[in-house]
């Protein structure tokens, strides 16, 4: 997975992963339940959380906040195991399509989107959704 010099063609349109990650080595990986498709996390991952997520076929991060390597529910127990990766046209950001082993939201929450915006009366305001 090493980033290959390869032409614009090439990444959009050959056979080569080769992920284009940030300035900060990140790649952004959105992760979605593989029965529903809703949207469960949006994280990051640098070039070790997504080896280890290919080699494990549990979902692994890289924790901004904490400066490490994490797989989602090594504490929880709630793991996310992948069925599926798919990279978008320029490989900067991974969709990855996984059956979660309980809620993924630290809070207990099946999705970490258990809130909507709700301007109706003004100023903004949360309101939960997943009752």
């Amino acid at each position: 997975m090493a980033d290959h010099s390869i032409t614009p063609q090439e990444r959009e349109g050959g056979t080569v992963f080769a992920p284009k990650y940030d300035a900060s080595g990140l790649v952004t990986a959105v992760v979605v339940d593989h029965a529903t498709g809703e949207v469960l996390v949006v994280a990051h991952m640098n070039a070790e959380a997504l080896a280890a997520t290919l080699s494990s076929g549990k979902v692994h991060f890289w924790s901004r906040s904490r400066g490490k390597l994490w797989m989602k529910g090594e504490t929880s127990g709630n793991i996310l195991n992948v069925s599926a990766i798919l990279v978008d046209c320029d490989q900067d950001a991974l969709l990855i399509r996984a059956v979660p082993a309980g809620p993924t939201c630290h809070t207990g929450a099946t999705s970490c989107f258990y809130r909507q915006i709700d301007a109706s009366q003004g100023e903004p305001v949360l309101k939960r959704i997943d009752t």
